[in-house]
């Protein structure tokens, strides 16, 4: 195995590569970073690690502009790959990195760990077999406190464009795009053509291009709305869940802790998945490319939307001081809960700083 990109979230992958080598059942041959890294052998990119030593399985936690030529090298030299989350930022790229799966063969996972969760395919089983009731709609929620910290830990970060490309980072998409990509397994609306119409309502607390707090409406050819409210805005960091709101009752997972009501499951490890799969194809993959296509199509609808409104200063508290200075939008907390029971995006429900932020940006 190589792992490209072994800083930040990478770090856990090579911690998670080292568990199995501990096992037996797997060798870190090398990383690739342009960032020195030390305690492995490393390149500087994953084309000289490719040229150098043979790979099975490439994982990749890299920049997301990066994601598709990367993991394009990595399947045209033979390997499969575990690419981070979002895989892509467009449309135009998931299809040509799906093309690239059809050629080469090669197996692709994608890391949503939400989707490998007992509690998540627990819940889907309820769904499925009529327990809730009739669906009314599923809430994807997040209340996330991130400090300017976050924003600068990499030239990526915050950015809906980077050097010309499009990187689409924001709440939505990236950090809190697990709450989004359970939403849409729970409804069995992954591929590309699952999803019929995506609303989006972007704004910012932060001086960042990206959207820090958010709604976006999504309707599934099933018919199912599925409503995002979330922010990294928040005054206290809580879990995120996803609701399932049901004629019988409302159902709520918190994805992370994998606990379903007061339920706690376990989990699969998308790598352990991955190479059970190459042993045995008939085994599937929890996340493969095509079950994001849902996902993307909620990307690119955050990628061609308007930059994000930012929410006027008499609707923000600022705390904390240089590196950990961080906003919360008033109330923010309560607009969220509204949207999740109503369905209903921040504008709909009146939310103080929409009017305001609408008249601001001309819309």
């Amino acid at each position: 195995m190589a792992v490209a990109g072994v800083h930040g979230h990478g770090a856990s992958h090579v911690r998670n590569v080292a568990r199995l080598a501990a096992a037996g059942r797997a060798e870190l041959v090398g990383v690739a970073d342009p960032r020195p890294t030390e305690g492995v052998r490393a390149f500087d990119s994953l084309e000289a690690l490719l040229a150098a030593t043979e790979v099975d399985v490439v994982i990749i936690s890299t920049p997301i502009q990066t994601h598709v030529p990367l993991a394009a090298v990595a399947m045209r030299a033979g390997a499969d790959v575990l690419l981070e989350k979002p895989p892509t930022a467009s449309l135009a790229e998931f299809e040509e990195l799906s093309a690239v799966v059809a050629e080469t063969g090669r197996a692709c996972q994608v890391g949503f760990q939400a989707q490998a969760s007992e509690a998540t395919l627990k819940l889907a089983e309820l769904m499925a077999a009529g327990q809730l009731g009739e669906i009314r709609g599923i809430s994807a929620v997040g209340k996330w406190v991130r400090t300017a910290k976050y924003f600068q830990r990499a030239r990526w970060a915050g950015k809906r464009r980077l050097d010309g490309v499009d990187v689409v980072d924001g709440a939505v998409t990236n950090p809190l795009a697990h709450a989004t990509a359970a939403a849409l397994l729970l409804d069995r609306s992954t591929g590309v053509d699952d999803v019929r119409s995506v609303e989006t309502e972007l704004y910012r607390a932060n001086p960042i291009e990206s959207d820090d707090t958010s709604t976006v409406r999504i309707v599934t050819a099933r018919g199912t709305t599925i409503l995002v409210a979330v922010t990294l805005c928040a005054d206290e960091h809580l879990e995120p869940s996803v609701i399932v709101h049901g004629s019988e009752g409302d159902a709520v997972l918190q994805y992370a802790s994998d606990l379903l009501g007061e339920t706690k499951y376990g989990r699969a490890d998308l790598l352990e998945n991955l190479l059970a799969h190459r042993a045995d194809p008939a085994v599937p993959l929890y996340v493969p490319l095509a079950a994001t296509g849902g996902f993307t199509r909620v990307v690119e609808a955050v990628r061609t939307a308007a930059d994000p409104a930012r929410i006027p200063d008499e609707f923000v508290r600022w705390e904390g001081e240089g590196l950990e200075r961080r906003p919360i939008v008033l109330d923010v907390e309560n607009w969220i809960d509204r949207a999740s029971d109503e369905l209903a995006l921040f504008s709909e429900l009146g939310a103080p700083w929409t009017a305001q932020s609408s008249r601001e940006s001309g819309y």
